[in-house]
């Protein structure tokens, strides 16, 4: 690597762990990065659990990080619809179809099922069935904006590869003729806010994660160095026919210091 990065931009499912497992070598190479005086992020698209939640269960699992250095894609919506309240000069109306972990980060707004202005839309597991699809459906048709967390293809559990939200997404997309807001990776605002959290440029900052579309595509789109670790979601397959050249790929996260050196 030419240019030693000043600040690394962590993905977290896949690339830290699996599960509740850190991926062998995890919690030494973020020890060893940080000995060496760069900054790092955790980003996540996980909409199941709030910010307190991962960043405790990140802990649990040996990981050592500050409450600001995690940046997640629920946090990210929340900063969009404070921006857009301050714009309206008023009050926005929300219908949070999210998990019920998440609810909080959105309990300084006013929640409306029925005349929303805004649909956020999240992991809701097995929630999902038709009358709320078509539920959703009517009051996005009638007028509300969809803000999707994320528009995840698909993701890695224990028990493997699971079809992702961005399903649901793309439907309310085609059938409501209209685009969602994306909050999460690859948005580009998304990534501008963790550049700007750590005051680094993008030429100084490399991302690191599992998924070549949004870890790799979503920063390099922002100028964002993209190194792809072949754990979590990596298939080989898959990689090869994206149109996303990574700048780096390794083994697994404990390869990055090899990297850095």
């Amino acid at each position: 690597m030419k240019r030693i990065p000043q600040l690394i931009m962590l993905d977290l499912d896949g690339t830290l762990y699996v599960g509740r497992q850190p991926i062998p070598g995890a919690i030494e190479c973020l020890r060893q990065l940080r000995k060496r005086g760069i900054q790092l992020r955790f980003l996540t698209n996980t909409t199941t659990k709030s910010q307190d939640e991962l960043v405790a269960q990140l802990r649990v699992m040996g990981f050592s990080l500050e409450e600001e250095e995690l940046i997640s894609a629920p946090v990210g919506a929340r900063l969009e619809l404070l921006s857009l309240q301050q714009k309206l000069q008023r009050p926005v109306r929300i219908w949070p179809a999210v998990a019920d972990s998440i609810k909080q980060d959105f309990s300084e707004f006013f929640w409306d099922e029925y005349t929303p202005d805004y649909v956020v839309l999240g992991d809701i597991g097995d929630a999902w069935d038709i009358t709320l699809i078509n539920r959703l459906f009517n009051v996005i048709h009638s007028g509300a904006e969809l803000i999707a967390l994320h528009k995840n293809r698909f993701w890695q559990t224990e028990e493997g590869l699971k079809a992702d939200i961005g399903f649901f997404v793309a439907g309310l997309e085609y059938v409501c003729s209209k685009p969602a807001r994306v909050m999460g990776k690859p948005n580009r605002d998304f990534f501008k806010r963790v550049l700007d959290s750590a005051g680094v440029d993008a030429m100084d900052a490399l991302m690191v994660g599992d998924d070549i579309d949004s870890d790799v595509g979503g920063a390099q789109q922002m100028g964002v160095r993209g190194c792809l670790v072949r754990t979590g979601k990596y298939r080989a397959a898959y990689a090869e026919q994206s149109p996303v050249r990574p700048n780096y790929i390794i083994d697994s996260i404990a390869g990055l210091i090899e990297l850095v050196r």
